[in-house]
Formats: C-alpha cells, sequence, structure tokens
C-alpha cells in the first residue's frame, strides 16, 4: 500500500496561491492514479483533481468544474511526488485537502471509492 504525506497548506488572502505537495512513500507512483480531494467545514469530502493513467506513458488530467482553469495537478515520479498548484484561490476553496492513490480504472476516477491511500490532509484557509 502506499503511504502519502501532504504538505503546503496555509493562510492566505482571496486571489493569492498555494502549491500543495504529496510525497508517497512505500510504492512508485507511476501506475497510480493520483487524485486531490477536499472537505470544507461541515461539508463532505470533494473530488478536486487527478492524474490518472492514460497510457503506460500519459495521464490525462480531470478537473472539478470549480476549479478548472485555477488549478493544476502534476506529478513528478522521479520523486514519487504529486503536486496540486493552486492559482485565483476563493474563500469557498478553504478546507482540508486530501492526497489519495487508487488503482488505475481505464476510466475517470473521481470517486472516493476509487482510491485506496489516503494521507492525513493539510488545511487551506482563503480569507475574504
Amino acid at each position: 500500500q502506499v503511504q502519502l504525506a501532504e504538505s503546503g497548506g496555509g493562510l492566505v488572502q482571496t486571489g493569492g496561491s498555494l502549491r500543495l505537495s504529496c510525497v508517497a512513500s512505500g510504492r512508485a507512483i507511476r501506475t497510480y492514479n493520483m487524485g486531490w480531494f477536499r472537505q470544507a467545514p461541515g461539508k463532505e469530502r470533494e473530488f478536486v483533481t487527478v492524474s490518472r493513467r492514460n497510457t503506460v506513458l500519459t495521464y490525462a488530467l480531470d478537473y472539478a468544474d470549480s476549479v478548472k482553469g485555477r488549478f493544476t495537478i502534476s506529478r513528478d515520479n522521479a520523486k514519487n511526488t504529486v503536486y496540486l498548484q493552486m492559482n485565483s484561490l476563493k474563500p469557498e476553496d478553504t478546507g482540508v485537502y486530501y492526497c489519495a492513490a487508487g488503482a488505475t480504472t481505464g476510466g475517470t476516477s473521481s470517486l472516493e471509492s476509487d482510491f485506496a491511500s489516503w494521507g492525513q490532509g493539510t488545511q487551506v484557509t482563503v480569507s475574504s
């Protein structure tokens, strides 16, 4: 199983940027779908983005509509690390952000049940 550790969260003003990192250990992530989810206070955890294995050498990127054009997921397989670059942050982006790893499914992967391994989360707070 993959162990995941997120970092990079913090407090930022509206319109600011943050970059989250997720370092994996235990398994190489190159064959895994790697995703980010978030949970706002009082709400259920929701899908943000996923880097899913498309072919042996490429990955497809999917985003929730709420973050399209503002967030970018990337991965560095050599460092076993996934990143989430968040720009133009809004107060509604506030929440705990979780990194997740799951087996490739051959299609879209945006459900919590698609991911078997989860990090502890990192808090992102966007002030208005």
